[in-house]
């Protein structure tokens, strides 16, 4: 990496200790030291829950092939596919002729989720292993009912990576007028443990069937901020929730402002091209998703950056500065999927429009050989 670069960056973030391969104690990986991950030699992508969905076009990219399912099911036509504010993506990478599929996240609906992966071809007997996000319900909606309807299909080691244990917090979110809260969903362990799916925490980096890594719990460094979503409760309460009892008591057992601490991100070592970063609803900010990918991997070419950007609350200024910032990654592509807002998109064309590739339900993306 040139000087040059790092000089940039080291602005961004307000540190001179952002050199990439310095202080990584907080990963457990020790410090001027990085997690070995693994290098694929391709990566398709199948958005199988977005927030919306455009007509089939030709798609044309230097860097990734881009196809889009058509909307109407080509086996039968009073099926179609459905979009709803949520998001789950299959991934399916290659090393050699080693191939894995991974699901990540799930949509809000069941309906949604299922029907998509139909008419998109996703194979749920294909699948070798689950990712979770985060807490919200708009990405772990359709994953139970996916997992009742498919189980004796999947492996019977399946695992379910997710963030830690805050992803397991019940969660409100604001509505109507002040003292009233809508429920916005909790997922239940023990309904996950009757499937037995294998859970695995992920404060920590993770490698993922040797194909992918996840970034572990992401370091927020830059002038990014949480902005507005949900509360989060740190307790269990009838079996259901999180348990967490140093911030349950700093909270004094109330809804408090959620912060997504178990938050992480996915990421793949694409051979000769870089990093491709997934930050499914980039609530702890996607500048500091993609610096934790690096930092993680001591891989510094990014090669796309991609998923939801939870920006559609964020003003003008904000998201100038954001493509500012991921403009000094150099990226490839930048894909806005979900929760990212026309706004930033906006943004986008106006400052680094060369980058941009949109996206919606429906599409899918083909990276490498």
């Amino acid at each position: 990496m040139k000087i040059q670069k790092l000089d940039r960056r080291q602005f961004i973030f307000g540190t001179t200790t952002l050199v990439v391969g310095s202080g990584l104690a907080s990963f457990g990986i020790g410090s001027h030291a990085f997690m070995k991950v693994p290098t694929i030699d391709s990566l398709d992508i199948k958005v199988l829950v977005d927030s919306s969905y455009d007509s089939p076009r030709p798609g044309t990219n230097q860097w990734v092939k881009i196809k889009r399912t058509p909307f109407i099911s080509t086996k039968d036509y009073r099926k179609a596919l459905h979009n709803e504010w949520g998001l789950a993506l299959a991934l399916e990478s290659r090393i050699g002729q080693d191939k894995k599929s991974i699901l990540l996240d799930y949509g809000y609906t069941p309906a949604a989720l299922m029907g998509n992966m139909e008419i998109m071809d996703v194979k749920p007997e294909r699948q070798d292993a689950m990712i979770l996000s985060h807490g919200h319900f708009d990405h772990f909606g359709g994953l139970i009912a996916f997992l009742k309807v498919n189980r004796s299909k999947l492996p019977a080691d399946l695992t379910l990576y997710v963030g830690g244990e805050d992803n397991f917090c019940n969660r409100k979110t604001a509505s109507g007028s002040p003292g009233h809260f809508a429920d916005w969903g909790v997922l239940d362990r023990r309904e996950l443990d009757a499937l037995k799916v294998k859970i695995v925490y992920c404060e920590k980096p993770t490698i993922i069937q040797g194909h992918a890594f996840t970034t572990g719990v992401i370091n927020r460094g830059s002038f990014e901020k949480v902005l507005p979503n949900t509360l989060v409760e740190f307790s269990k309460k009838n079996g259901i929730g999180c348990d967490m009892p140093e911030l349950n008591a700093k909270a004094e057992g109330k809804f408090v402002k959620d912060d997504h601490i178990h938050e992480h991100g996915t990421a793949f070592n694409l051979k000769d091209r870089g990093l491709i970063v997934i930050s499914s609803c980039g609530h702890a900010g996607i500048v500091n998703t993609v610096q934790q990918a690096i930092n993680v991997s001591g891989v510094n070419k990014v090669h796309a950056i991609l998923g939801g950007f939870h920006l559609f609350p964020a003003p003008n200024d904000y998201l100038i500065s954001t493509v500012e910032a991921l403009k000094q990654f150099n990226p490839d592509v930048v894909i806005p999927l979900h929760c990212s807002g026309p706004a930033f998109v906006t943004t986008m064309r106006s400052i680094l429009s060369d980058r941009l590739v949109t996206s919606t339900t429906g599409t899918e993306f083909q990276f490498g050989s």
